[in-house]
């Protein structure tokens, strides 16, 4: 009698996690649904020589639109640029926050907290609040209307993130080893360059990744920075496609839209084993 009376109390329990579950899995199809359409829309239309703003089959797929847009003036001049700039800023800005990050991580301090805040709150400063003093002081300096300007401007624009997420990654490196290195007359410079950077792999792939595409998508640093129409990168000629009184050619836009996710797509396919990976100490530790 008392397990029947069990098994009737189980029922309303069972019944009402199945109800949870369905209804998080009808939550997560939604989410799921309200990106994919998106995505669905800009491969359908780059095939579609009369692409609308709605999701459908091409009647005739055709590559036309991506012949179109395959030209130095529209496509690979300003890739180039995008690669340069946000390639070049990205280095600077993992080899700043590297060598940020390690007083931060291996020296206990009473001033590191107030510093992490610091730096996570400028983090958090919109772009768009100190455009105008940035701008005055790109003129004043010359460094506007160039690439490695704007590329020193995006590096120190996520350096406070990236020196966020290396000194958490830094953390995870054991210290003993670093100890190990200096009993056989390694310098902290060697030490970082050869021991601790090797063994945070996957968190150099994650900060590099999260930096580059923050800079890849950037749009509004670059178009103030920037004057020559030779100098843009992908991400500003984009307004290429946006002709006068709202014309916009839907199948060309979304033909350069593919084109423009490509490196980011590569650079996070050439990584990926990297950011599946842990610290492979190997036995270099022994207690």
């Amino acid at each position: 009698m008392r397990s029947g009376r069990r098994r009737r109390a189980r029922w309303p329990l069972a019944r009402r996690a199945v109800r949870r579950r369905a209804a998080a899995d009808a939550a997560l199809l939604v989410v799921a649904v309200a990106f994919a359409v998106p995505l669905a829309w800009l491969v359908l239309a780059s095939l579609d020589e009369r692409a609308t703003l709605r999701v459908r089959l091409p009647a005739a797929p055709t590559l036309h639109n991506f012949s179109a847009v395959l030209t130095d003036e529209i496509t690979f001049t300003p890739m180039l640029n995008s690669l340069l700039i946000c390639g070049g800023a990205t280095l600077l800005t993992v080899g700043c926050a590297a060598l940020a990050a390690y007083p931060l991580s291996r020296f206990r301090s009473r001033f590191a907290r107030p510093y992490l805040l610091t730096v996570l709150f400028s983090a958090c400063l919109p772009v768009t609040a100190i455009m105008v003093p940035v701008y005055a002081l790109f003129v004043r300096v010359d460094l506007i209307d160039t690439r490695y300007g704007t590329a020193l401007f995006l590096a120190a624009a996520q350096l406070p993130f990236a020196v966020w997420l290396m000194k958490n990654f830094m953390d995870g490196v054991p210290a003993a080893l670093e100890e190990a290195a200096w009993t056989d007359g390694a310098s902290w410079f060697q030490t970082l360059l050869r021991i601790i950077l090797p063994l945070m792999g996957p968190g150099l792939s994650v900060v590099a990744v999260y930096t580059f595409i923050m800079m890849w998508g950037n749009f509004f640093v670059p178009f103030m920075l920037l004057l020559s129409p030779e100098q843009l990168p992908a991400s500003v000629s984009i307004f290429t496609f946006f002709g006068n009184y709202g014309a916009i050619a839907f199948g060309e836009l979304a033909a350069f839209s593919v084109l423009y996710s490509t490196p980011v797509i590569l650079l996070y396919i050439l990584i990926s084993k990297r950011l599946g990976g842990g610290f492979t100490l190997g036995g270099a530790v022994k207690g």
